[in-house]
């Protein structure tokens, strides 16, 4: 019977669920890369860890940072982030000036490197969380040729993979996990069985969730699957992310107030001098003009409708939602505010990799609520623990 996956670097061996497929997604480490000499700023160990209440966060597929925002709003601590975009790496030290980040592709870096990447920020035994979103598009429905066995698709296992690296020298309290709704689709069921199962040889215990981001306070209907992960049952039971009743609801609410934006040119990067991610691209088609033209229109020019929320923000190839006003397609910074970002957080890249950046992130406000939760259950678990 061959080995379970997460069981390749383990002490001691785990039985194997016959039935998941997770035995058969097992991780190749490929083209060493020596990620000792990647660019970075210094990071500094904490003294006394005792003092940090909450657990310190490792962030895996931190893209431009939504997920690890929401954290740091709600006093967590981003002790390490990583992610393989040169831009959205760049993005991430802007923003998180105190957070390790390191650049590389965890697929092509041998799992003992990684730790120690992650190591070298952490003390022995001291508590922490990890949370990520690994790459979607192996899932995703809007993928028509989506597959089961897309090598996307065993990035999950590689992030649960890297959990239980982590947790032979520290305290991994919990998991979050973010991916899109495809994942639970029957093609993919092996795999997500196989996830689901993982967890439990790692003694975590799960709950998966469809949340809805307009429900917590973003102007925007965004489907994703959240798995959270607690290492004590009690901390699973207590955990309950609130919806938010007071927030901007509606496109109107987000981006009416705004100049006009840029436009970008493949020449050069002309600057907004309201917001740098305040461009897009120039309106060449004749439809541009009339919201009428764009009735009914499909996918690649789907307006936007000031009174309501925004569809999904995920844009492929020139899919930017067309602006209400019929004459242009959204800009970044727009985009980026339906998304829920803060007025003055800046992505960094040419347009496209700003487009893949806002498209790929977590909403900040979801990620926040999800923090506050988490807070909460791992303090009445402990309350309950002490009783």
């Amino acid at each position: 019977m061959p080995d379970h996956p997460l069981n390749q670097e383990a002490k001691e061996p785990v039985p194997v669920n016959r039935h998941s497929d997770a035995a058969t997604l097992v991780i190749d480490y490929h083209d060493y890369v020596d990620i000792s000499t990647a660019p970075r700023p210094t990071a500094k160990l904490r003294s006394d860890v005792t003092k940090t209440p909450l657990p310190r966060i490792v962030s895996l597929f931190s893209g431009a940072g939504g997920l690890d925002l929401g954290f740091r709003q709600n006093n967590y601590e981003i002790v390490y982030a990583v992610d393989k975009d040169r831009w959205a790496v760049e993005t991430h030290r802007t923003a998180f000036p105190e957070t390790h980040c390191d650049q590389f592709d965890l697929t092509k870096v041998p799992l003992e490197e990684i730790i120690k990447a992650i190591g070298r920020q952490l003390h022995p035994g001291e508590r922490i969380g990890v949370i990520g979103g690994p790459p979607c598009q192996g899932f995703s429905r809007s993928n028509a040729q989506s597959k089961a066995n897309d090598p996307r698709n065993r990035l999950p296992l590689l992030y649960l993979k890297i959990v239980q690296a982590l947790k032979r020298s520290y305290s991994v309290e919990f998991i979050v996990f973010e991916n899109v709704l495809g994942i639970q689709d029957k093609k993919h069921h092996r795999t997500f069985e196989g996830i689901l199962h993982a967890l439990q040889t790692l003694g975590l215990h799960e709950t998966v969730n469809d949340y809805d981001a307009y429900d917590f306070g973003v102007p925007q209907h965004r489907h994703r699957i959240i798995i959270a992960a607690f290492q004590s049952s009690k901390a699973l039971r207590a955990f309950a992310p609130r919806l938010e009743v007071s927030a901007c609801k509606t496109v109107r609410e987000a981006i009416s107030d705004l100049p006009d934006p840029t436009f970008c040119s493949r020449s050069k990067h002309i600057l907004n001098s309201f917001h740098p991610n305040h461009w897009t691209m120039r309106p060449l088609s004749a439809r541009f003009g009339d919201p009428q033209n764009f009735i009914n229109s499909g996918r690649s020019f789907r307006i936007l409708e000031w009174d309501k929320p925004s569809p999904t923000v995920a844009y492929g190839h020139r899919e930017i939602h067309v602006h209400p006003n019929g004459k242009r397609r959204l800009s970044i910074y727009e985009a980026m505010l339906l998304q829920g970002f803060p007025k003055n957080f800046r992505l960094f890249g040419p347009f496209s990799a700003q487009v893949e950046q806002v498209s790929n992130a977590v909403p900040p406000p979801l990620a926040l609520s999800l923090a506050k939760a988490i807070e909460r259950s791992l303090k009445e678990s402990r309350q309950w623990t002490s009783k």
